[in-house]
């Protein structure tokens, strides 16, 4: 059977580590058919606009895309290419799986969790007031008025929200996946101690789904207790489910306990059946066009979407090819040698052709 597949190259560094992982991903043996298009900086540049109308409708019409890192000007420009797109598609499920691989320098070891961050709400949601706006001026007029308080003149303001309708998807979403995948627990992460309505929601809602599935565990914490643990203990942590500023957080930390963004994937999942698969690593540009990057996080990203189109078989295969290929240590980037100036350092194409051997060895 034949899977197409939006194919979005990115930017930067983004077109070098697309195309290796195309290569060990068809090196699976798994037919895919790649449907290339622009978005963002390449988009603009090309065709006046980040996002160009067919590049839209192929994610919408294939409804799984695989996307190369993509550069948000920090602070200016259009707002991140990221954020639109998950909304464009209701992409409300951000699964980051975060797992120690024998080879990576890692200051923990045997770790293996999956951070499910909801994707849509929260202060992502970009409702935000600047300074001097007369939009600032009404908003801070009505809180003020509402909420028996006083805010300075000099402040902006951004409003964060979280619905029962947005957190009961996203808590359902963490307890399916755990029991698809065999995981024991899910843990809710929150600040309900302080933000009693929004957090508080998130929190009551996670417990009334949780009685839905009486065969996996569940619990909670406050999100800076969870963040102490996880660097104490994260033995003991399986799926943790978050709002949207507390997952992208969280889920950075615990990429920092296997080794770093590097050997981070990353999936973004909705309900109208549309999944776009990167690596939540940015797009590198000062390394771009110089081979040098290390590819493993959207490889492994790609075994997610395997997994996701129906060829878990072939998803888990990749993912022991690349772990074997990390593992001898031989034939990967400088960031995976315990010397980054080590001259033995392979570039992107020889890691992807070192996992294609691996690959080739398996089947054999």
């Amino acid at each position: 059977m034949s899977h197409r597949i939006t194919l979005i190259p990115g930017d930067g560094t983004g077109p070098e580590i697309v195309a290796a992982t195309c290569r060990a991903i068809e090196a699976t043996g798994v037919e895919i058919e790649w449907d290339r298009r622009e978005i963002g900086l390449p988009a603009i540049a090309r065709y006046g606009t980040p996002f160009p109308p067919e590049a839209i409708e192929s994610i919408r019409t294939n409804k799984v895309g695989l996307k190369g890192p993509l550069t948000t000007e920090l602070g200016k420009g259009f707002r991140s290419v990221n954020v639109a797109l998950r909304r464009e598609f209701d992409l409300y499920a951000n699964l980051r799986p975060a797992k120690t691989y024998p080879g990576v320098r890692a200051p923990m070891g045997n770790v293996d969790l999956v951070v499910v961050r909801e994707n849509i709400e929260d202060l992502y949601a970009g409702i935000e007031f600047d300074l001097g706006t007369p939009e600032l001026a009404t908003v801070r007029a009505v809180i003020e008025q509402a909420g028996n308080t006083k805010i300075r003149e000099d402040a902006a303001i951004s409003i964060k929200t979280i619905s029962e309708m947005g957190s009961r998807r996203i808590v359902k979403f963490a307890f399916e996946y755990a029991r698809a995948n065999g995981r024991k627990k899910v843990t809710a992460v929150h600040k309900a101690n302080v933000m009693k309505f929004t957090d508080g929601l998130f929190l009551r809602v996670a417990g009334e789904v949780a009685r839905d599935y009486p065969d996996i565990e569940f619990e909670d914490r406050i999100v800076d207790n969870m963040c102490m643990q996880l660097v104490q203990k994260p033995e003991l942590y399986d799926v943790l489910v978050l709002p949207n500023l507390y997952g992208d957080i969280v889920s950075d930390l615990v990429a920092g306990l296997v080794g770093g963004l590097g050997v981070a994937p990353g999936a973004n999942i909705g309900a109208n059946g549309v999944a776009v698969f990167e690596a939540i690593h940015g797009s590198a540009p000062k390394y771009a066009g110089q081979n040098k990057v290390n590819p493993m996080a959207l490889m492994l990203a790609g075994t997610l979407m395997l997994r996701h189109i129906g060829e878990r078989a072939a998803g888990d295969r990749l993912e022991r090819a690349i772990a074997a290929v990390v593992a001898v240590g031989k034939d990967v980037t400088y960031d995976l040698k315990p010397n980054r100036d080590d001259p033995t350092a392979v570039g992107t194409r020889e890691f992807a052709d070192a996992v294609i051997t691996q690959l080739a060895a398996v089947h054999a």
